[in-house]
């Protein structure tokens, strides 16, 4: 009998992560043992953080780009002009991009643009990882959705909402919880009758939470629109152009945040 209390999806995420001390360890590998299928789903938390870890802990070591070292430089020097300038480079970001999506617009610090500067790697690699697989292509299906919103909204820390693409021909396939440098993640995952897929990748950020940026990136050939509302980083990717993933990131937008 476990002196814990019954093995929560917290405790089989702290144990795939390697934080539970080793009697609650024990615990739950009694448990896993009870089930191979607790174990096959397990080990695939498990694989998922291998390949992610495989993907982004280099990232970890690069140097700090020159451009933005000489960003902070500046800061330091002549806060008030940077700040100008920031402001005037996101309006025209807003400009180019807001004008197709009706989106708002607000001020970016040089550490919110860092941050979200490798979101669209985030989300691209995600994509990529999880996209093609057959049998497990989410963690937890469409027919679960309500559990899943709760589910995520507890690990996240934050309010979850799921958008609805089947105007654009995309129905749920359902999601899963992903890890990040910087606390868990989410992504949910969409298709088409063409078998076409679309995931929503999304984190919560600790920090500046009044930003909003809009941007688009390439990551080989998986687009990105990616930006940041409130305490959410939001990246919906996919093997689209930009025109064809432009309308898909306004229904997302204007249903997240209506």
């Amino acid at each position: 009998m476990s002196m814990h209390g019954p093995i929560s999806e917290d405790d089989l995420h702290s144990w795939v992560d390697g934080r539970l001390d080793a009697a609650r360890r024990a615990e739950v590998e009694a448990w896993l043992a009870e089930d191979p299928a607790r174990v096959e789903r397990a080990e695939a938390w498990r694989k998922s953080n291998e390949l992610l870890h495989a993907a982004y802990d280099a990232v970890l070591d690069e140097p700090v780009p020159a451009r933005l070292r000489a960003i902070v430089e500046q800061q330091r020097r002549r806060p008030g002009a940077v700040r100008a300038a920031a402001v005037a480079a996101w309006v025209t970001v807003g400009a180019l991009i807001g004008t197709g999506l009706g989106y708002r617009l607000g001020q970016s610090s040089p550490a919110a643009a860092d941050e979200l500067a490798a979101l669209p790697r985030q989300a691209a690699v995600a994509h990529a990882v999880y996209s093609p697989e057959i049998k497990h292509p989410v963690e937890v299906g469409a027919d679960q959705e309500q559990h899943l919103v709760t589910w995520l909204t507890k690990r996240l820390g934050a309010p979850v909402r799921i958008p609805d693409l089947a105007s654009h021909g995309f129905a749920l396939l359902g999601g899963r919880l992903l890890p990040a440098t910087d606390g868990p993640s989410a992504q949910f995952m969409y298709e088409d009758d063409a078998g076409r897929r679309l995931t929503l990748y999304l984190s919560v950020r600790d920090g500046d939470t009044s930003t909003t940026a809009f941007r688009y990136a390439q990551e080989n050939d998986v687009g990105v629109f990616y930006w940041v509302d409130g305490r959410f980083a939001y990246a919906l990717s996919g093997q689209f152009g930009r025109d064809a993933l432009l309308p898909l990131a306004n229904t997302v937008y204007h249903q997240i945040s209506p």
